[in-house]
């Protein structure tokens, strides 16, 4: 398999000798953040035409198709209208907060991203402490979403803003419940060490019914924490206008929406690398030959493979179920899945400690 490491280290050296060491980390880091925000960005073009075509396949209709060939080029037209468009500035709102918002947002998830194990060696951060990180980093998104429903002084962005804080910071419990099962599995918080325990098998099957169950735990948490149907109280059209971004305009507007396709494709991502091994291939023991030619499909296929498909089953669930009411999204989350959350730990544990696991 294809190893990034060899690629970068080679940068590094190529860098520290034409120049001094100082200039080459600085240099470095321009290029990284470079390239994580151009993957970022091309990513989120890729989600916003795959939403497109989704919904579209679901409802028995083309989706948009007059810009380029497929509609291929309709979401280039987007982002340059969105590009083009006046930022307004409202009346009698918290300037500053207002116009923060939508970077804080942006940028909790521009972190999240970047610690997304993409192949053997590309993946910006990878810390022992990995998935604390994560979570950290994807937390304080809801602090932009918080103030910009709060600075816009606006009533219905306001009520947005507060079902989204009580609808993540509730979810974010599951998440984290979930993810530390897989950690007790593992036995690690690092990124590349979580992918590199499942080179001889997947954590989804590895991990008996407790996995498949904080899985699929996961999967309703993840949705929820990104604000979409059937959890999307926080931007429901029908009662708030558009929720928290109400009164954003042009960019502003742009990146609340970027950021919540991304965060899509990061919650994918995240469940790809912790259940599914991220760019590890599919090895089945004492099948030597499939797993030879499973080795031969690079690493970045494998991973980009494994998160679309969970970004299609998120998408299915999206177009599928209707909004749910306030009290049934909170409910779910404090009367089902943080119980089953908790007992599906204590069981994981139970079966690391008396090492019945594969």
């Amino acid at each position: 398999m294809l190893d990034f490491n060899t690629i970068t280290t080679a940068i590094d050296q190529y860098l520290h000798s034409i120049m001094p060491a100082q200039a080459a980390i600085v240099t470095e880091c321009i290029l990284v953040a470079l390239c994580a925000v151009l993957a970022y960005v091309a990513f989120a073009i890729v989600m916003i035409f795959m939403e497109r075509k989704v919904c579209a396949a679901f409802q028995c209709r083309l989706g948009p198709m007059r810009v380029g060939p497929w509609g291929l080029l309709q979401v280039f037209a987007d982002v340059f209208k969105m590009l083009i468009k006046e930022i307004i500035s409202i009346d009698r709102s918290d300037k500053v907060l207002y116009n923060l918002a939508p970077y804080l947002v942006v940028m909790s998830s521009v972190l999240t991203f970047s610690c997304l194990p993409f192949a053997d060696g590309l993946q910006v951060l990878d810390f022992n402490i990995g998935v604390f990180f994560i979570m950290a980093a994807s937390s304080f998104g809801v602090l932009g979403i918080l103030l910009a429903g709060w600075s816009s002084n606006n009533k219905y962005s306001m009520i947005g803003a507060v079902r989204s804080g009580a609808q993540m910071i509730s979810y974010e419990l599951s998440i984290g419940l979930c993810i530390l099962v897989i950690v007790v599995l593992s036995g690690t918080m690092q990124i590349s060490e979580l992918v590199e325990a499942q080179r001889d098998g997947w954590f989804i099957f590895k991990g008996h019914i407790p996995a498949f169950i904080a899985f699929i735990i996961y999967l309703i948490a993840g949705n929820a924490e990104t604000n979409r149907a059937p959890f999307d109280l926080p931007e429901a059209e029908s009662e708030l206008t558009a929720g928290f971004h109400t009164e954003y305009s042009g960019m502003h507007f742009g990146f609340f929406y970027v950021a919540e396709f991304m965060n899509l494709f990061i919650v994918a991502g995240i469940a790809s690398t912790l259940f599914f091994g991220g760019w590890a291939p599919l090895h089945i023991a004492g099948f030597d030959m499939f797993n030879d030619i499973m080795n031969y499909i690079p690493g970045s296929i494998w991973f980009l493979g494994k998160t679309f498909f969970v970004i299609w089953l998120l998408m299915w669930v999206r177009w599928t179920f209707p909004r749910m009411r306030i009290d049934q999204v909170v409910s779910l989350e404090w009367k089902y899945l943080l119980p089953i959350g908790l007992v599906n730990l204590l069981i994981m544990t139970i079966c690391v400690v008396m090492g019945w696991t594969f």
